[in-house]
């Protein structure tokens, strides 16, 4: 097993200076990175798992509507979607209108659908339940992310490149014991910078010397090791071109399309659509479908790229939001913070159709549904039933009932 460095991050900025950093996408490379992480990638195992973050709060009931319950049009009487309008795929739920990429992953057996998720004692606050969902672990304080945990179970001997972040800044989620993620935005600015006087000790064409000291050893091998990566990603990247239309968002899957047609040993990616886009407190209905369509088209291009490249049976994606919306309206034409909300597995490995118990739209508390799944088991199904990993419990830290998606 690789061990973690011992080397200092104040020996590394002493050497860099304070601006000394790889960008906000390569400081955690550089501030933790062993020396080995970036070495040579082994497919032996090809499933991967995608975690699409929905930022924000998406509003579920206005997601996958529940057209065949009267109560939601008397929660909703404005921004309730009329039954006529809906993308229907059953006799009680249909997509909202411009979400037909959605509509036919679920009607072609390709997507899971799981009903009021959420956990005990909710927060209404975006940081504090979101790092909930981040971390599988409500009102504990954890400071490790479930998807680092689960690098860190899957893959003890820390291969290069198992898990990758694309954001513009690591997100809580993939904190890990021992890998460290590979995080990106824009993979023609992901490298490494520094001040003008540190330059040199960056240079590619550095090496240590009899002379060099034990932190500029260092220094260089982390550089090394940072700079292969970079130089992985942007190739990937560079080099891919496809005919597929992922709309007017892709939500840099595209970005993870190329890496995982470069054959990266990568089974664990994490992305999100940021910027709390899916907080519709003022005038939701154009803004939310707008959201709405650029997330369906995204999640339907990048699967229909997989078909294109060979790799559809490989990928299962995780999609899920901080916490979904009140089930009534607000005097603004928009809905504020709730508690359960809809999640989703989609791939050509899921066994489709709707998961778990439906909250009630009558029994509310505080006007919120109450919700009827803890969201760690549509986590421990993806563990256990997609990537193998039987003892979920050393990740989600309990046993949680998985559904039988994968069966």
């Amino acid at each position: 097993m690789i061990k973690k460095s011992t080397f200092k991050r104040r020996d590394f900025l002493k050497l860099l200076g304070a601006g000394a950093a790889a960008g906000s996408s390569a400081s955690p490379i550089f501030s933790q990175l062993s020396p080995l992480a970036f070495a040579g990638d082994d497919n032996s195992d090809k499933k991967i798992l995608v975690v699409l973050e929905l930022s924000g709060g998406n509003d579920g009931l206005n997601t996958l509507v529940p057209y065949g319950d009267d109560a939601y049009y008397r929660h909703r009487p404005t921004l309730g979607i009329k039954p006529n309008k809906l993308r229907k795929i059953d006799d009680h739920f249909g997509f909202n209108p411009d979400m037909s990429g959605m509509e036919r992953l679920f009607k072609d057996g390709k997507m899971a659908v799981f009903h009021g998720c959420g956990y005990d004692q909710p927060s209404y606050s975006h940081f504090t339940s979101m790092a909930y969902w981040q971390t599988a672990a409500p009102n504990s304080g954890e400071s490790l992310g479930w998807v680092g945990r689960l690098a860190d179970a899957l893959d003890p001997n820390v291969t290069a490149n198992y898990l990758v972040n694309v954001d513009a800044t690591q997100s809580l989620a993939v904190v890990a014991k021992n890998h460290v993620p590979v995080v990106f935005d824009d993979p023609k600015e992901f490298g490494r910078k520094g001040l003008f006087n540190s330059r040199p000790l960056l240079d590619k064409d550095r090496v240590a010397t009899s002379n060099s000291s034990q932190a500029q050893r260092r220094l260089l091998e982390l550089a090394k090791s940072a700079r292969q990566a970079s130089e992985k990603v942007r190739s990937a990247c560079e080099n891919y071109s496809t005919p597929i239309d992922y709309g007017i968002a892709p939500l840099d899957l595209n970005k993870i399309a190329a890496l995982i047609n470069a054959d990266m040993n990568t089974r664990l990616y994490y992305t999100s659509f940021r910027r709390n886009a899916f907080d519709t407190h003022v005038q939701q209905p154009n803004l939310h479908q707008r959201l709405l369509t650029y997330f369906s088209d995204a999640v339907s291009g990048f699967f229909s790229d997989m078909e294109r490249i060979g790799r559809a049976d490989d990928v299962v994606m995780l999609v899920f939001s901080e916490f979904g919306r009140r089930v009534a309206e607000n005097t603004n034409l928009g809905t504020d913070h709730g508690t359960a909300n809809n999640m989703y597995l989609i791939g050509n490995s899921v066994n489709g159709g709707h998961y778990g118990d439906l909250p009630s739209l009558t029994a509310l508390t505080d006007g919120n549904m109450q919700h009827t799944t803890d969201f760690r088991q549509v986590y421990a199904t993806a563990i256990s039933g997609w990537l193998g990993l039987e003892s979920h419990e050393q990740v989600l830290r309990y046993r949680f009932k998985e559904f039988p998606v994968f069966s």
